[in-house]
């Protein structure tokens, strides 16, 4: 079998082969949703779209998946009703609006649209599985033994996304209480030279919506000025 030789195969094979993750506490589950479909067929060609060349790309991390963005369209922060009208693969998955998606795609049109977007950045997660408590959403920081016991898969998911061809210069954490994290994980694996953090878009959409407009322009500011260096 040859080995990856574009972004996009070395991200669909890191995904799809993720481990399981350990025995979590609390009932936490961990859900691979890239091994089941429609949702593997999606990412593969979204993957095939926007991520099939070597060109090295800037990280936007966030959490870890939702189960109603990348959790059924297999792409972070993408819910069906974007991933349909803004990176134009169809999908009959059910329309329920994620409040992430919208604020992403609002950034994305301002830095040209998925194509120039995806080009040059790479959305994902500090941790890429999905996680559940009792059928709602969970986020790997939410107890204190659950962040502990993922942490070793956390170290490696964050490697092996940086292996997959991503920038070392500079990354971005989606989320303030995720940066903390993120923070933690670099100065262990020395991976990036610099992290920036960013409110997370599902905080901005909730807390801020009338500062949405200022929040896009200034975000679409500080990455561009990264594809600008």
């Amino acid at each position: 079998m040859t080995a990856p030789s574009t972004f996009a195969e070395r991200l669909l094979a890191l995904l799809t082969a993720f481990p399981a993750a350990p025995l979590l506490p609390d009932d936490v589950q961990a859900l691979n949703p890239y091994q089941t479909e429609p949702t593997h067929g999606l990412l593969m060609q979204f993957a095939q779209r926007y991520y099939a060349d070597n060109e090295p790309r800037v990280a936007l991390l966030g959490i870890n998946p939702g189960r109603f963005g990348a959790g059924s369209t297999g792409v972070a922060f993408t819910d069906p009703a974007a991933l349909e009208r803004h990176c134009g693969i169809p999908n009959a998955l059910p329309r329920r609006p994620e409040l992430s998606s919208q604020f992403v795609y609002q950034l994305i049109d301002a830095l040209g649209g998925p194509a120039a977007f995806y080009g040059h950045f790479y959305l994902g997660s500090l941790y890429p599985l999905v996680l559940v408590r009792h059928g709602r959403n969970y986020n790997y920081y939410d107890s204190r033994t659950a962040t502990q016991a993922l942490w070793p898969d956390m170290q490696q998911s964050l490697q092996q996304q940086v292996a997959a061809g991503l920038r070392r210069d500079v990354a971005i954490s989606l989320g303030r209480r995720n940066g903390e994290y993120f923070e933690r994980l670099n100065a262990e694996l020395g991976l990036f030279e610099r992290i920036l953090v960013f409110d997370h878009p599902r905080f901005i959409m909730q807390y801020k919506r009338r500062e949405v407009p200022e929040y896009v322009a200034r975000y679409a500011a500080q990455l561009g000025e990264l594809i600008s260096i």
